[in-house]
């Protein structure tokens, strides 16, 4: 049998956020698989943040794919600027450190103007699902090392694992909500996801002493249904309470942090919590004069970009529809293109990862 009361991850200043089997969703007997989808739909619903350990990803897999992130963000600057990040639709490349500013601001000039004055201290590349004609992915193998192949066929595996996590997460959500257990395949099979490799370099001490503002990744909450965190252990992720405050979550060794995002939220109709976040300086060591560097992997996870996303069945009947109905892909190229500071009249017509625009 299993408890109806799964460990806790965190727990501060009245935020919850569990620690849950998934192998006993995975491979588990029915009332097994019954009770550990409660759980995570509990965990959405209450915290928006959920860790899962027992996920069936290798922890060997997963180093390999922090040894070639690593590697990757020690190319030259001006190889990493030839695979640069060029527009929201196609949403694939690198970043360089100051380019994307997250916030939950939606006015480009008020986007604009924090990040002159705090830009977050990171880069990163973008990685979308291959196949994509209009918008293919920037890889590193055009340099024509072994290194740059490599990387390809690592990250283009742990992409499409990714995206086998994100599906059975999506039928565990199913089932805690009462639908069938198939009832977001529809929805998640295309892999309309983006994989991204986070470099937050070393900081200098007086960086953050002289700039109140400056964090390495300012307040946000994610855009798509959800995001597959694997983080080091260097810390600094924050999430907020519902007091307000933001608290720690803490790396925990081989789980994935899975936290629900803005689209996931609208679907449920405010069911499930899409809950503010942050990547501050970790705690310090008092022997030295910098922040070390941090690493981490966000698979970000999103309804396919054809799909019209309206209120799930059971979550608005009895007091109606807190949303109109949404485009998947156009929203997240808007959310995205105010992200990075790119004007409405920029986007083209052009739908994203050969989506179909209704």
């Amino acid at each position: 049998m299993v408890s109806t009361t799964p460990k806790e991850a965190v727990a501060q200043d009245n935020l919850v956020i569990p620690l849950i089997d998934f192998s006993l969703y995975l491979h588990g007997s029915p009332s097994s698989k019954a009770a550990t989808a409660s759980q995570i739909t509990h965990g959405f619903k209450t915290a928006g943040f959920i860790y899962l350990k027992n996920f069936d990803i290798p922890s060997s897999t997963i180093s390999n794919v922090f040894s070639e992130s690593a590697k990757f963000f020690k190319r030259p600057q001006s190889q990493k600027d030839q695979l640069a990040w060029e527009t929201p639709e196609s949403n694939r490349g690198y970043n360089a450190q100051g380019r994307e500013k997250v916030t939950q601001l939606g006015d480009p000039d008020e986007v604009e103007a924090l990040r002159a004055a705090a830009p977050d201290l990171k880069e990163s590349m973008e990685i979308g699902r291959e196949g994509v004609q209009e918008f293919p992915n920037k890889w590193p193998d055009k340099f024509g090392d072994a290194e740059g192949m490599e990387f390809k066929k690592t990250l283009r595996e742990f992409f499409e694992t990714c995206q086998g996590l994100h599906v059975e997460v999506m039928r565990a959500i199913a089932s805690g909500m009462g639908l069938h257990e198939g009832f977001f395949d529809e929805y998640t099979n295309a892999g309309d996801n983006s994989l991204r490799l986070l470099h937050y370099p070393a900081v200098k001490k007086e960086v953050f002493a002289r700039n109140k503002q400056q964090v390495r990744a300012g307040e946000h909450s994610d855009y798509g249904t959800m995001t597959l965190l694997f983080q080091d252990s260097r810390g600094g992720l924050q999430v907020q309470s519902p007091n307000g405050t933001f608290v720690n979550a803490t790396p925990i060794p081989d789980t994935v942090v899975v936290n629900a995002g803005d689209i996931l939220a609208r679907w449920s109709n405010d069911a499930i919590k899409s809950t503010l976040h942050r990547v501050v300086e970790p705690p310090f060591d008092e022997g030295k004069d910098e922040y070390p560097a941090r690493y981490s992997i966000p698979y970000f996870c999103n309804p396919n970009f054809d799909k019209y996303i309206d209120a799930i069945p059971g979550t608005w009947e009895a007091g109606g529809k807190k949303y109109e109905g949404i485009n998947s892909g156009e929203y997240m190229v808007r959310r995205l293109a105010e992200t990075y500071g790119v004007p409405a009249q920029q986007l083209s017509q052009t739908p994203p990862q050969g989506a179909i625009i209704v």
